[in-house]
């Protein structure tokens, strides 16, 4: 056991990097006075005329602002601290997940954009009953639904936890007053104040990551440096070529494994539908895509190299094994306060543009769940309502599940180890969403009962997979090889790490697969049971070529020729 004094020394530097002044606290302030504002002006002053307009800007939102929009609902708290450290921790192959965003978008502009954009939709699930039927609309946006409501809560979690390492504010002080301040403005302003909020968050969030950037990289001495002592020990490499599927980050993995993460999260997303389809037309809509790409890759950078940076700055006292830093993910808290420390109000900017992150992807779930619950869980089912109480449906939304995420932080608060087991499962459940949706444009021989059935099984296989992956390293039973990290210069006294003997247990080969192979597992999973369903007799064939790719269309219009003479003859 360590003694008093050193504890005190550790201690002492703690409470450095808590210093958080007036000035940096008014930059906060100023930050969400300003959302509010927003929130006010396209609520009171421009008014929403329809429930189109609250909830899709009318259809004619301008590209820039929604690009902005879409870089900021994407890039969360837990990507703005989270990169830096995998960096920090593993080395640069994360960074080559960006392969699987390129696919993506590609794959979207030519095939999800273009059908959805014709049929107009609001709710992405929408088309599953357009395609198969109501259960699939409804089974889509379940699933969707609970993805959301389990991944907002840590959203906000995370920058919370990272504003208490930085200034002592208590979470259960700063959680509800930040959220109470994004609930109204996307209450009372609906989809144009989202996406407005959203363009001064980006700009914050990424003026935040840049200043950090800038003055370090001076500290050090230079971007050379940075590169330099990332080099020397291997954190900068390229992705192995080993088919292994258990290697974290393989070149299969951070490009085919990727590619279907992505697509879970973007393309059979409501929270980034509702954006592309908000523009006024498909040209515009394919524009949005790619500078949402060039925004997210800028954005990748930044953060992974604020990582290196970190690393650089600590090369000779690691704060994760001299016990400077209490947790991983307040490496990047940690340099900000080391780098912008001494100046009033950077440390401000910087807690603002993680809030920011944070506020922009609390916003856009909320306002994709208003439409989802309108359009997929309210009108199938029950009465149509007026144009004054749809209006109080889809605020009532807004507020009641806002609340609820309040509450579910404090429950995340006490999850601990369970934490990216959560994470985790809600990333399972968009493989077999996008499972269903890649039929449904790809082949036009699944019908809905075997969508349904092979969504289920996919759906409950990559649940148990994730599940039992994330409890083995809870336990400690599968861990990741680390870097090298040194504490041979360190200037404060501290504990050494206790060396803890490794579990000898073996995991099986299934639950050890990258994580980056969970969304593509579900997926697959789905396809292969659909297809083998479809396979019955009384399989039922879809005759609108609308909801199929474009370049698919030709080809399911001259096969339906064919099917309609069958069944003529058949009916003589």
């Amino acid at each position: 056991m360590p003694d008093n004094n050193e504890l005190d020394d550790v201690s002492a530097i703690r409470l450095t990097f808590q210093h958080f002044s007036l000035i940096d606290y008014s930059v906060f302030v100023i930050m969400l006075a300003m959302c509010g504002g927003i929130g006010i002006y396209f609520g009171f002053v421009k008014r929403q005329s329809s429930t189109q307009e609250y909830l899709m800007g009318g259809r004619n939102m301008k590209l820039v602002p929604v690009c902005f929009s879409l870089v900021a609902s994407y890039i969360s708290g837990i990507s703005l601290l989270g990169t830096p450290t995998e960096l920090y921790l593993y080395g640069t192959a994360y960074v080559f997940t960006l392969i699987g965003a390129l696919i993506v978008s590609i794959l979207i502009t030519r095939t999800f954009i273009p059908v959805f954009h014709e049929l107009q939709l609001t709710s992405a699930y929408e088309y599953l009953e357009l395609r198969y039927d109501k259960r699939l609309r409804v089974f889509g946006s379940v699933l969707f639904s609970v993805y959301l409501m389990a991944w907002l809560p840590i959203v906000i979690y995370v920058p919370a936890l990272a504003f208490n390492q930085v200034t002592g504010v208590n979470i259960h002080i700063v959680s509800p007053i930040v959220c109470l301040v994004c609930i109204f403005y996307t209450c009372v302003g609906g989809l144009k104040a989202v996406v407005w909020t959203d363009v001064i968050q980006t700009i914050v969030m990424i003026g935040a990551m840049i200043l950090v950037i800038i003055k370090g990289t001076i500290i050090v001495g230079g971007v050379g440096e940075v590169f330099n002592k990332s080099w020397v020990t291997s954190r900068i490499e390229f992705p192995s070529i080993s088919f292994d599927l258990t290697e974290r980050h393989s070149i299969w993995s951070v490009s085919i494994g990727s590619t279907f993460y992505w697509i879970g999260n973007i393309a059979v997303n409501q929270s980034m539908l509702q954006r592309f389809l908000a523009l006024p037309d498909l040209k515009m809509s394919i524009r949005a895509v790619w500078g949402f790409l060039c925004g997210v890759f800028f954005i990748a950078i930044i953060c992974a190299y604020s990582g290196l940076l970190a690393y650089a700055r600590y090369y000779e006292c690691d704060p994760l094994n001299s016990k400077l830093a209490l947790a991983k993910d307040q490496l990047l808290p940690l340099l900000v306060m080391d780098v912008l420390g001494e100046w009033k109000g950077m440390p401000g900017i910087f807690v603002a543009g993680v809030f920011s992150a944070a506020l922009s992807s609390l916003s856009t779930g909320l306002n994709s769940m208003a439409a989802v619950v309108l359009e997929d869980f309210w009108k199938p089912f029950f009465r149509k309502l007026s144009r004054r109480e749809t209006q109080i449906l889809v605020r009532a939304v807004v507020v009641i599940l806002g609340c609820i995420c309040v509450g579910l932080v404090f429950v995340v608060e006490k999850l601990g180890s369970v934490l990216q087991l959560t994470m985790s499962l809600s990333s399972a459940s968009m493989g077999p969403l996008a499972g269903i949706f890649l039929m449904g444009l790809f082949l036009p021989f699944i019908d809905g009962v075997s969508a349904l059935s092979g969504g289920i099984v996919g759906l409950t296989s990559a649940w148990w997979v994730a599940a039992q992956s994330q409890l083995a390293q809870a336990r400690g039973h599968l861990t990741f090889e680390e870097k090298e990290r040194y504490t041979f210069n360190c200037t404060y006294t501290f504990a050494p790490p206790l060396e803890r003997e490794p579990l000898e247990l073996e995991v099986p080969f299934l639950y050890r697969i990258s994580y980056l192979w969970f969304t593509a597992f579900g997926c697959t999973l789905t396809v292969v049971v659909a297809c083998l369903v479809s396979l019955r007799s009384s399989a039922r064939k879809q005759y609108d070529h609308r909801l199929f790719a474009p370049f698919l269309r030709a080809w399911v219009l001259s096969k339906n020729e064919v099917d309609q003479m069958d069944l003529k003859s058949i009916s003589r």
